[in-house]
């Protein structure tokens, strides 16, 4: 006989959602209580992270990039090393 699960039954497509919602929601929160603005920004790195995919923070001095990334590895207990590009390390020809 097949078993149906029901709305209250562990490991449902639903149950799936309902935690990476309130994962989503628990670090935006962190991240929020650290970086003052900058929501689109937050949402798209968040975006990337629960598809796999990369991000490239791109911009001027000030904008809390760094910040960021820093913050959300702490969020998720990651290692943090950063990687400055900078005109000078282009080769010149």
């Amino acid at each position: 006989m097949e078993s149906k699960k029901t709305p209250h039954s562990p490991n449902t497509p639903e149950d799936a959602i309902e935690k990476v919602a309130r994962s989503y929601t628990r670090i935006e929160s962190e991240i929020k209580k650290v970086i003052v603005g900058q929501t689109h920004i937050v949402e798209q790195m968040m975006w990337a992270l629960y598809s796999g995919g990369h991000v490239l923070l791109e911009g001027v001095p000030g904008l809390a990039k760094t910040l960021l990334i820093r913050t959300l590895s702490n969020i998720l207990n990651l290692h943090f090393q950063r990687i400055q590009f900078t005109p000078t390390l282009c080769r010149q020809t």
